[in-house]
């Protein structure tokens, strides 16, 4: 996945060389700090600033009080993540593209903070799922819901999607040319969320996503990418409720997660489970 700059060139804006409209400019300003106040965040300057003023020290380093500037920065940014989620959702429509329209309840588009920094894609929406447009509510939901909480954070704070946006008949695994017709409004996705590390919930959704057919258990267990962004394969939650002898091997997966988002600079809303 390459990152694209939407910001108007000068050419665009002004092809017959005269002055450009200066509220071109102020938008493009704007977007610009945007886009470098997040970069500062992420690489932990605003954190570094408190520590360097002995703020923050000992138990309670991690928490250092945010500028208001800076609260406003991020809520500009979360807006534009959101804006841009919905032009996808919007370009998505009530989508007949693939022969799985007519049997499917419910879009599942997906669910969460629109620029959440950890993302969980899986393969595809349940009987559960389809019933309520919404992803991984059923058991396997559940399941998830608490290794995300294992981990530290809440549904509402991550992003949860699958590859494909309907049910498959019978639950049965996503077809070529269904994961064809979905699989670039989830890259659309990932995009507007812009999340620092995906988890791909079992073998079509690591598969798909990495473009492989290799078998989940030479996935699993180490960082791929997809395009800049770390991108860790493990179990899907379903398969775990039905071996649940795995479960270790998932969660050794997800505390290597954890690892990396601490390496990125993103700490979880509350402490991991050991």
């Amino acid at each position: 996945m390459t990152e694209t700059d939407s910001r108007p060139s000068a050419t665009a804006a002004d092809p017959d060389g005269g002055d450009r409209d200066p509220r071109v400019e102020l938008r493009s300003l704007a977007g610009a700090l945007r886009r470098h106040a997040e970069r500062f965040e992420r690489m932990g300057v605003y954190a570094a600033r408190g520590a360097a003023a002995g703020e923050g020290q000992g138990e309670d380093a991690a928490t250092v009080d945010v500028p208001p500037a800076e609260e406003g920065a991020r809520a500009d940014r979360a807006a534009d993540h959101r804006v841009a989620l919905q032009v996808v959702r919007d370009d998505l429509g009530e989508c007949t593209r693939c022969k799985l329209s007519p049997t499917r309840t419910s879009i599942v588009f997906g669910v969460g903070a629109a620029g959440a920094d950890l993302m969980f894609v899986g393969e595809a929406p349940g009987a559960e799922e389809d019933r309520r447009g919404e992803p991984f509510v059923g058991a396997a939901g559940q399941l998830l819901d608490r290794m995300i909480a294992a981990m530290g954070w809440t549904r509402d704070a991550v992003y949860i999607a699958n590859v494909l946006k309907c049910r498959p008949p019978g639950n049965r695994d996503p077809e070529p040319d269904e994961v064809g017709q979905c699989l670039p409004f989830l890259r659309r996705q990932i995009e507007a969320i812009d999340p620092r590390v995906i988890v791909a919930l079992g073998r079509p959704a690591a598969q798909a996503l990495l473009q492989t057919t290799a078998p989940i258990s030479a996935l699993r267990g180490r960082f791929h990418r997809f395009g800049e962004i770390p991108l860790m394969p493990t179990f899907h939650p379903a398969y775990l409720l039905r071996t649940p002898e795995r479960k270790r091997d998932a969660w050794s997966d997800l505390k290597q997660v954890i690892d990396e988002l601490e390496r990125l600079g993103v700490r979880a809303p509350s402490p991991p489970r050991p």
